[in-house]
């Protein structure tokens, strides 16, 4: 019965991705499914309702997370942050640097704004107009854009997946954020240096864009703008929380979006619950967005997946999987292991929210350690969502640049970090064997 459960719930999410529909509906006709199961296995509608209540407990600071990352994104907008951020990055580049360009500054912004769909709307925007201008293959761009931000989504202290995992592990999110540093190091060289060989084999004609003359029609580009985002990096490096660290954030960008950006402070509230919009038609695909409106979308699935985990874990709907992902654990490596599982759950989840909670579920019997359940999680399940050619976890990012799905083996960031680990992990074991 599990396995016909778990088919039809893929089934469903396979449907609304073959129909275009929201995901969501598919996510509503799981928890029927998982209810129906708990009541086949003898539970009441109470006992299934505090199973469904207490998946969604567990990440109530997510969800507060993600109203204030709707609030920051739009704001840092207004107060012109992300303009000069982008602005004075793309002064250093040149034509046959552009992919590798693309790669860093992606990952820069998404450092900065913890969403790899905000990052991909604003930067990722950005660069693939500037390799139309300079006539650049833009395949490898778009590869190089979904690497970046899945790199910054993936390690961001503002992220929500990498918060996701903090709350899931029960571990800190900056010693997390350490961990990933290290573990990402080799991989981010790689990619960049594969990247950089692109560069010559898909070169331009053309000029940089003067992205400040565009950007000036709206914005007071200076140096005073900047000191929202620094606040971030600085109050992170002090580990003062992510959320106290946002609200610093959002309440000094307010005065400089008036003082300095002529924003009118009555308008304010309704921007950062409805977003940042701009009547130039020229930079509203670049800048358009942002808002607590805007994160309601991703809050209601996390909600809904989130009661999933409270359902399998009461009810043993994963039991079967879970007896074989421990198997690989034991006969290759627990890092293996999640990246089979991460690998799997990513495919039938067709969302990294749910791809996560579904692979923490699978291995959270196999790693012994806290700190090295997170790692594993962050170095498989968050990058490899964005590898599956109909999850929306790579679909939104290229949609928002208008980039094709043969960008994705151009990502070699996403998948040079999990085999990375792997090679590393398998090696570990061997040395200690010996």
């Amino acid at each position: 019965m599990e396995l016909t459960i778990i088919a039809l719930f893929c089934g469903a999410l396979l449907f609304c991705v073959a129909m275009d529909f929201s995901i969501v509906y598919a996510l509503f006709t799981g928890l029927g499914l998982f209810w129906f199961y708990g009541f086949k296995k003898g539970f009441g509608i109470k006992q299934l309702g505090q199973m469904s209540f207490a998946g969604v407990w567990k990440v109530k600071n997510i969800l507060i997370t993600f109203m204030l990352i709707g609030m920051l994104t739009a704001i840092w907008r207004t107060a012109g942050t992300i303009p000069f951020i982008v602005c004075t990055a793309t002064q250093f580049i040149t034509p046959q640097i552009f992919i590798a360009m693309t790669f860093v500054l992606n990952c820069m912004v998404a450092l900065l704004i913890g969403t790899s769909f905000g990052t991909a709307a604003t930067m990722g925007v950005i660069c693939v107009t500037m390799a139309h201008s300079m006539g650049i293959n833009i395949v490898p761009v778009c590869g190089a854009m979904l690497s970046g931000t899945f790199f910054g989504d993936r390690c961001s202290p503002v992220s929500t997946s990498a918060l996701l995992v903090a709350e899931l592990t029960d571990t800190d999110i900056f010693d997390n954020i350490k961990n990933m540093a290290k573990s990402c190091a080799v991989p981010f060289v790689l990619a960049v240096a594969v990247y950089l060989a692109m560069g010559f084999v898909f070169t331009g004609v053309g000029e940089v864009p003067d992205l400040y003359a565009l950007f000036g029609r709206e914005f007071a580009l200076r140096w005073i703008t900047v000191i929202p985002a620094a606040i971030i990096i600085v109050l992170s490096l002090f580990k003062i929380r992510v959320k106290a660290a946002m609200i610093t954030s959002i309440i000094v960008a307010l005065p400089i979006a008036v003082m300095v950006q002529g924003v009118a402070a009555a308008e304010l509230p309704g921007i950062l619950f409805w977003g940042y919009t701009t009547a130039d038609a020229q930079l509203a695909p670049m800048l358009n967005g942002g808002g607590v409106v805007s994160m309601l979308r991703v809050a209601l699935i996390v909600c809904v997946s989130s009661a999933y985990s409270g359902i399998f874990e009461k009810t043993g709907l994963l039991d079967g999987i879970k007896h074989k992902i421990e198997a690989i654990s034991r006969k290759a490596t627990p890092f293996a292991a999640t990246l089979a599982a991460a690998v799997g759950a990513s495919a039938v989840a067709c969302n990294q929210t749910l791809a996560i909670m579904l692979t923490h579920q699978l291995c959270d019997k196999i790693h012994s350690d806290k700190s090295t359940f997170a790692l594993a999680l962050e170095d498989t399940v968050v990058v490899t969502a964005a590898l599956v050619p109909w999850s929306i976890a790579s679909g939104a990012p290229l949609a928002s640049v208008g980039g094709p799905v043969s960008a994705i083996p151009f990502a070699c960031f996403l998948y040079i970090l999990p085999l990375w680990r792997m090679v590393w992990d398998m090696a570990e074991k061997r040395k200690n064997k010996a």
